[in-house]
């Protein structure tokens, strides 16, 4: 018997909610996995992930550093 066919007859087993929960699982695994194999220039181009990190941070005050403060002091 196959691992699918396997994880088949387990699934089967539980009842409705738990199956909802367990394809709901595969289907965010699967879809996870897509986007990391996704091209970059594809990201780049939907503006992902950078845009969404930054969303909402356009007018915070940022600090200035100097090359003052890079120096390490022992």
């Amino acid at each position: 018997m196959s691992v699918s066919e396997r994880f088949y007859e387990e699934v089967k087993k539980l009842p409705a909610p738990l199956r909802a929960e367990v394809r709901d699982s595969v289907q965010h695994i699967a879809s996870k996995k897509k986007r990391e194999i996704a091209p970059e220039s594809e990201l780049a181009s939907a503006g992902l992930p950078l845009s969404l990190a930054m969303r909402g941070m356009e007018n915070e005050d940022t600090p200035s550093y100097s090359t003052e403060d890079l120096r390490e002091v022992f």
